[in-house]
């Protein structure tokens, strides 16, 4: 048996068009659905989404009269739609034309004064070249960033806040040693070992 072939979309749409076309009557959904699977081989379950699909682009009318609602379409209104979406295409395209007219008179502009002439290139070809020696330069810069007078003056403050603090805590340190000493009688030995002084501790100079 042979596999039945597959109906695209689009030729859904143009065989219900046809239908209405030929048939030139008013039809509700229910008759669609009987009618256009025998004539147009469109299966039933798709007719309800072909119609609609043709009313929102505007090819199919639609219309609820009582409690029915019925659909149609003549060929006259298929050559409107058409002529509508041909005139709305033209509309763009002229737009677009003038937006392109627009941006190339504005290209031409800006082109003036900036022809390549020997001169220019020679210009070109030396701001190049200077921005190839810039590089270069902070490259061999980076180098001696340790030697810089800024840096330099930088981690000398570092280094006196340090100091700074390094004696303050050592400061204190002799500070509690000596409370300790006067009242439990302790030898700076023993202190230094009970709590991990070092022996040779000491301010910094």
């Amino acid at each position: 048996m042979s596999k039945r072939k597959q109906v695209s979309a689009e030729e859904k749409r143009n065989r219900m068009l046809d239908l209405f076309h030929e048939k030139k009557d008013f039809f509700q959904l229910k008759e669609l659905e009987k009618i256009a699977p025998k004539e147009k081989q469109i299966i039933v379950q798709s007719v309800k989404d072909v119609i609609q699909n043709l009313v929102d682009d505007g090819l199919v009318d639609t219309d609820k009269i009582g409690t029915s609602v019925y659909f149609w379409s003549f060929p006259s209104k298929a050559k409107i739609s058409k002529k509508n979406v041909l005139n709305n295409t033209k509309t763009k395209l002229d737009e677009f034309e003038k937006k392109l007219k627009l941006n190339l008179e504005i290209i031409e502009k800006e082109k003036v004064g900036k022809e390549i002439t020997d001169e220019r290139q020679a210009l070109l070809n030396k701001l190049k070249a200077l921005d190839e020696e810039k590089s270069r330069l902070e490259s061999e810069l980076k180098k001696y960033e340790d030697s810089n007078p800024v840096e330099y003056e930088r981690m000398k403050k570092s280094i006196e806040v340090a100091k700074e603090a390094g004696n303050r805590w050592t400061e204190n340190i002799f500070s509690v040693k000596s409370w300790c000493k006067k009242k439990f009688f302790l030898e700076d030995s023993v202190i230094d070992k009970q709590f991990g002084i070092p022996e040779d501790l000491d301010y910094i100079e």
